[in-house]
């Protein structure tokens, strides 16, 4: 009996944060870090947008790892899929560095969740047009 009460209680209480977040302009998806239930734990990742999706972001970024056989360091690319949550969906686009978090799994692929923006891609490429002009 008490695990019924409980239940609806947690109804009662995802339904508020739903309402809340439709009256403040903010996001019902219930796979949202900020607005929903979904816990964060683990790892942090940064990395470019290299595809976006309606609920999905694919980031990319380089990492070092060592061979013992040449005793050198190989650069080599990694792609994690995220989650992107309808509050950050307008936000975030192709070429945008992004932070994203572990949580639990969400699908086969996805097991992060899109945290915040960075910097944007046309920040980047004003970055770098400065860099040349001054060399």
């Amino acid at each position: 009996m008490t695990n019924k009460t409980e239940n609806k209680k947690k109804e009662e209480k995802t339904n508020e944060k739903a309402n809340n977040a439709a009256d403040s302009g903010t996001c019902s998806d219930p796979k949202c870090p900020f607005h929903g239930t979904l816990s964060l734990r683990g790892r942090i990742f940064r990395g470019a947008v290299v595809k976006k999706f309606p609920k999905r972001v694919v980031i990319e970024f380089e990492r070092t790892a060592y061979l013992r056989k040449y005793e050198r360091f190989a650069k080599s690319k990694t792609k994690l899929h995220a989650r992107l949550p309808d509050c950050l969906a307008r936000d975030i686009n192709v070429g945008d560095y992004i932070e994203i978090n572990e949580c639990r799994p969400l699908s086969k692929i996805i097991a992060f969740v899109v945290t915040k923006k960075i910097r944007s891609a046309e920040e980047k490429s004003k970055e770098n047009k400065e860099g040349k002009k001054s060399k």
